[in-house]
C-alpha cells in the first residue's frame, strides 16, 4: 500500500469537527478553502494524508464540481487501482450485488459511470441528463429481524440501517476511501435513532445524514487478551458474500445479523473462483499513522482463524453463530451515542472517509420530509489491508 507521504504541507486548512462535551469521538475534520475542481497533485496527496489521519473529512462548498471530477479525484487518490468502482460496473453490481442492490434503484451519472446516485425521492427535472426521475428504495430497516411499524417510523422513530465498510469482499480489495457528495437532503425535523435492543438507547439527528464510528476506537476498547488474539487472527469471507447472506436478517441496531441458518449453500451461489475469495486480518494497520483498527465485517464472514501468537496453530471456526457472538461482544462497545458522529453535510459538501478504519451506515427518514440525492464514488484498491502479522499462506 502506498498512500500519500505523511507531513505534506497542504494549501488548505483542516479544522476539527465540532462535538459536544458528551461525545468521545476522536476523529473528523472540515475543509472550507479547497476547490476540488482544480486541485493540485500535491493537495491530492495532502488530502489523502488527511483522510488517513482524521478518518472522516468534509470538504465544503463544492456545488460547482462536475461528477467526472469526483471520479477523477478518487482515481488520483489511488492511481495504481483498476479504473472501476469497487463493486464493479453498474451491470455487475445490479446482477451480483445481492442484498446491496435488491429492491432499490442504483443509477450511474451519465458520462461518469463509476459515480453512483444514491438516495430517495425526486432527483429533479434534469439531473446531469437524467430526466424527471425519482429514486425508489425499500425502507432501510426492512431487513431488520425485529419489525419497526410504519406508524412509529412516520413519527420520526428510525434506526441505523447496516453498519458496514464499502467493500466487495470478493475479487476486489476494499477502496481506501469513499467519497459522498451531497446534492440535496432534508434538514428538519429531527429524527430519533432507536437501538430497539432493550437498552432504551437513542439519539437525535437531522434526516438524511450518514453515521460513523471508528474501529480504531473499537480496538482501543478491547482487552489486552482480545487485542492479542485479533492481532494474530484473520477471517475468510464468503464468495459473493452479499448473495450468501442475502436472506439473513439484521439486529435492530443495524450491527450484525441474527443467526438463523439462512445463509445460502455455496453450491447455490453464482459461479465463483477460489482465488477471488478474500481472507483478511482482523486488525488493519493504518499506513500513515500506524493506528490499528478492528476491521471485521461480520455479516459476511464465513470462517474465522483464531490464534494468540505468530507460531500458534489457528483454531478454525466455521460456526457463524459462534463467530458473530464473539464479534458482537467487542463491536457493540463502540455502538454508543458518544462514539457516533453524523457530519452535517449541506448541498455541495463532500464527505470522505477511510474505509480501512471506519464503519458507516445510512439512517432512513419518512418520505414526507423530502428527497435525498447523493453521488457516491470509490475505487477498488490497488493493494488491500495489512495486519500487524502476515496471514499464513497455508493453513
Amino acid at each position: 500500500m502506498s498512500p500519500g507521504v505523511q507531513g505534506l504541507k497542504p494549501s488548505f486548512t483542516l479544522v476539527p469537527m465540532e462535538k459536544t462535551a458528551k461525545q468521545k469521538t476522536n476523529y473528523g475534520a472540515v475543509v472550507e478553502d479547497l476547490d476540488l475542481e482544480s486541485i493540485t497533485e500535491s493537495d491530492v496527496k495532502a488530502l489523502s494524508d488527511a483522510i488517513w489521519t482524521h478518518k472522516v473529512v468534509v470538504v465544503k462548498n463544492q456545488q460547482h464540481l462536475q461528477p467526472i471530477k469526483q471520479w477523477e479525484l478518487v482515481t488520483r487518490f489511488d492511481p495504481d487501482a483498476p479504473l472501476v468502482h469497487s463493486h464493479g460496473d453498474i451491470k455487475t453490481f445490479n446482477e451480483k450485488g445481492g442484498i446491496l442492490s435488491r429492491g432499490r434503484d442504483v443509477l450511474s451519472v451519465p458520462n461518469a459511470e463509476n459515480v453512483r446516485i444514491i438516495g430517495k425521492g425526486y432527483l429533479g427535472d434534469d439531473h446531469f441528463g437524467i430526466k424527471a426521475r425519482s429514486i425508489t428504495k425499500p425502507l432501510s430497516h426492512d431487513w431488520h429481524d425485529l419489525p419497526l411499524s410504519v406508524e412509529e417510523f412516520n413519527k420520526g422513530h428510525t434506526r441505523f440501517q447496516r453498519w458496514h465498510i464499502d467493500a466487495p469482499l470478493y475479487a476486489r480489495d476494499p477502496a481506501w476511501f469513499t467519497t459522498l457528495r451531497c446534492f440535496k437532503r432534508p434538514t428538519a425535523p429531527n429524527v430519533t435513532v432507536h437501538w430497539d435492543d432493550g437498552s432504551g438507547t437513542k439519539m437525535d439527528c437531522e434526516p438524511g445524514l450518514t453515521a460513523f464510528f471508528s474501529n480504531v476506537q473499537t480496538y482501543g476498547l478491547m482487552t489486552e487478551e482480545e487485542k492479542r488474539i485479533a492481532d494474530h487472527s484473520w477471517v475468510e469471507y464468503a464468495p459473493h458474500p452479499y448473495q450468501w447472506m442475502g436472506d439473513c436478517r439484521s439486529n435492530p441496531t443495524g450491527l450484525g445479523v441474527v443467526s438463523q441458518g439462512k445463509e445460502k449453500a455455496l453450491e447455490d451461489l453464482q459461479p465463483y473462483e477460489e482465488k477471488d475469495i478474500k481472507r483478511y486480518p482482523m486488525v488493519w494497520v493504518n499506513p500513515v499513522t500506524g493506528e490499528r483498527a478492528f476491521m471485521v465485517h461480520g455479516i459476511c464472514v464465513r470462517r474465522a482463524f483464531f490464534r494468540s501468537g505468530p507460531d500458534q496453530e489457528p483454531r478454525v471456526v466455521d460456526d457463524v453463530a459462534e463467530i458473530r457472538s464473539w464479534l458482537k461482544g467487542i463491536q457493540e462497545r463502540v455502538l454508543k451515542p458518544e462514539y457516533i458522529m453524523l457530519p452535517k453535510v449541506r448541498d455541495g459538501d463532500i464527505v470522505m472517509w477511510a474505509n480501512y478504519q471506519m464503519f458507516h451506515t445510512a439512517v432512513d427518514y419518512p418520505d414526507y420530509m423530502g428527497s435525498r440525492a447523493m453521488h457516491q464514488a470509490n475505487i477498488g484498491a490497488s493493494s488491500g489491508p495489512v495486519g500487524p502479522m502476515p496471514i499464513p499462506t497455508i493453513v
